[in-house]
């Protein structure tokens, strides 16, 4: 086993449950571990790792302190939330694969089997459907893209080997001409998969900030040049590469109309959708989110939702 991206077989999931029971239940270090199975710490550590990123090892911590509670509450009754998840502060970790994570973990413990999961595009996402495969596997969960853009989701999938009941938008994400977006949006195929992606149980996005160092601008879709002068149109975050502002309202953009995929009207328009963000620089793009009542489920971290919680404006 060379990574932890690496499928498993069944010996090796096999080795992974004991090493985990091992390590979880007895309180065995990984030096004990690996003695005691013939094996070396480093593969025990791997085998661990693997476990927890793939959500074959879940940890459940038991303590009314466990998810920062009040920032929880506080977050629902502000704007109206139907769910809220704050992790606590952990700063020399990658805070999109721990958000990312604690999204799966919300799910895993919400999806009921057969049932379906639409999802947006972007990095926390990624980690989301990475960590969710063995769950969604075992229960068979179908999967559904909320937007074009088949290589971000099929790179997802395939780290999670969640291979089958998938149903990805055959398109783009943003195409070249207004009238093509439009015209693959009415083809009935694109059109029945917008449709699923709506009345899915869940759905996950992520949130982005409006800066040169955004996604949207990393994968090519604005120019470091776009950035300041959207910004001065009022344009703070972006989800599902819609560009809104301080009130969630999506801006007239001619962006807009070259993407193929569930605009934010009809995202905020159905229940159970799940933003995933966090980080300092996003605080302002979710307490916008918020507002403009795109979500009705947040998953983020102590410092984002106490930045969320000081800016003014009305919740719900």
């Amino acid at each position: 086993m060379d990574g932890t991206n690496d499928a498993l077989g069944d010996l090796d999931e096999a080795l992974l449950a004991r090493c985990a029971w091992l390590y979880y239940n007895d309180g065995l270090t990984q030096n004990e571990i690996g003695a005691q199975l013939n094996i070396s710490r480093i593969k025990v550590s791997r085998l661990l790792e693997q476990g927890r990123i793939s959500g074959l090892i879940q940890v459940r911590i038991n303590s009314r302190h466990q998810g920062c509670l009040e920032l929880e509450e506080t977050l629902r009754a502000r704007f109206g939330l139907g769910d809220c998840r704050v992790i606590p502060d952990a700063p020399a970790d990658d805070l999109n694969e721990r958000i990312g994570q604690a999204a799966a973990q919300y799910l895993m413990q919400h999806l009921a089997p057969d049932s379906l999961l639409a999802v947006g595009w972007g990095a926390t996402v990624t980690h989301s459907i990475r960590m969710l495969g063995h769950v969604a596997r075992q229960r068979g969960v179908g999967l559904v893209s909320l937007t074009g853009g088949v290589r971000t989701y099929v790179d997802g999938m395939g780290m999670a080997n969640w291979d089958r009941n998938i149903h990805v938008i055959p398109a783009p994400l943003v195409v070249a001409d207004p009238d093509l977006a439009t015209a693959l949006m009415r083809e009935p195929s694109v059109a029945r998969l917008m449709d699923m992606a709506l009345n899915a149980d869940f759905k996950l996005v992520g949130i982005g900030e409006l800066s040169e160092g955004a996604t949207v601008v990393a994968q090519g879709y604005l120019s470091r040049d776009e950035v300041e002068p959207l910004r001065r149109r009022g344009a703070v975050g972006d989800v599902l590469c819609r560009l809104y502002d301080e009130a969630g309202q999506t801006l007239d953009l001619p962006l807009h109309r070259r993407v193929v995929g569930v605009d934010l009207a009809q995202l905020g328009g159905t229940e159970k959708v799940i933003g995933a963000a966090g980080g300092r620089a996003k605080s302002k793009a979710i307490g916008a989110a918020l507002r403009g009542r795109l979500l009705d489920i947040l998953i983020t971290d102590e410092t984002t939702a106490r930045l969320v919680l000081e800016q003014p404006g009305e919740g719900a």
